[in-house]
């Protein structure tokens, strides 16, 4: 295993956030922001909704759309919450949403780059298109965001057991989170043999969600074709989509790139391979802001490094 250090270790003294205000304080925001659209079904909302209403015995199985039902993790848990399904889906994204952006803050300032930054980082995980437009949906996509960011922190704070339950959880949120323990394995941050079994049982989630929990439904092939490509380029919503939750963050990213201090730099890894799955889904299936969602975690940390002097003392504190 690896651990990374500070950069500075006095900035676990000076650098610190008031959690007291700040969670309460992304929780309101995030809730102003979604509430607008609070329990919407669109689309695959709809089918991670029916998924919810399954696992509470409202409605057949026949009525499911794969492979939406083997992402069970979310729609398990809103659908043991007691009381109002769609309140429960929308609650459970809202609270998912908070718990990614704090966890996106505590990671930039382990990082060491100062308050200021990593508030910037939870304020960009929140005042987002995609937060503001599909987290208030019943999507599983804020689970997932909320899984990869909890990864991110723990790589930067060395803690690769963590990293390696935060990959688990995310691989039963959405399948393409298995990625994250392959990663794990190959940059040797967990042993081999311990690697491997965390791939198996991920893995063997996945098998038995869908042989064994919800066996029997249609077959389903999501194979990249030139068709979707070509209604993508004329579907304007899509672009709009796109736009909207690319033109903050990825500039910044851009921008921090070069500026971002040593301990960011696992994240570049990170971010090509699980833009792979994201490059997948739009040659075969959809073409929006949410697969530039997806990547917010490893994207925020370089995005906050925008504007940070190309120089430091190693005993000044940054900005």
């Amino acid at each position: 295993m690896t651990h990374t250090a500070l950069p500075d270790s006095r900035l676990t003294v000076r650098a610190r956030l008031n959690w007291t205000i700040l969670v309460p304080a992304f929780a309101l925001l995030a809730l102003a922001l979604m509430w607008w659209r609070w329990g919407g079904t669109v689309q695959d909302s709809q089918y991670y909704f029916d998924t919810a209403r399954y696992l509470r015995g409202d409605i057949p199985k026949s009525e499911l759309v794969p492979p939406f039902p083997y992402r069970i993790l979310v729609p398990a848990l809103a659908s043991a919450i007691p009381g109002d399904l769609r309140n429960n889906f929308a609650m459970l994204n809202w609270l998912l949403v908070v718990a990614g952006a704090c966890c996106m803050s505590a990671a930039v300032l382990r990082a060491g780059l100062g308050q200021r930054r990593a508030i910037a980082a939870g304020l960009l995980m929140i005042v987002s298109l995609p937060a503001v437009w599909y987290a208030p949906y019943l999507l599983v996509d804020p689970g997932s965001v909320c899984a990869r960011s909890v990864f991110v922190l723990a790589v930067l704070t060395g803690q690769p057991w963590v990293a390696a339950l935060a990959g688990l959880i995310g691989t039963a949120v959405r399948e393409e989170n298995i990625l994250l323990l392959f990663w794990l394995l190959a940059t040797r941050r967990v042993a081999l043999l311990p690697g491997l079994a965390l791939l198996a049982a991920a893995g063997g989630w996945i098998l038995l969600v869908r042989w064994w929990l919800i066996p029997g439904l249609l077959s389903y092939t999501w194979v990249p074709n030139w068709g979707n490509i070509e209604r993508a380029l004329h579907d304007v919503r899509s672009h709009l989509s796109l736009i909207g939750s690319s033109i903050i963050v990825i500039p910044l990213a851009l921008l921090g790139w070069r500026k971002a201090p040593a301990t960011l730099r696992p994240l570049v890894g990170l971010l090509v391979l699980m833009a792979l799955p994201q490059m997948y889904a739009a040659l075969s299936v959809r073409v929006d802001g949410r697969l530039v969602w997806g990547l917010y975690p490893f994207l925020v940390p370089f995005a906050v490094c925008a504007g940070l002097a190309p120089a430091r003392p190693s005993n000044g504190v940054p900005d």
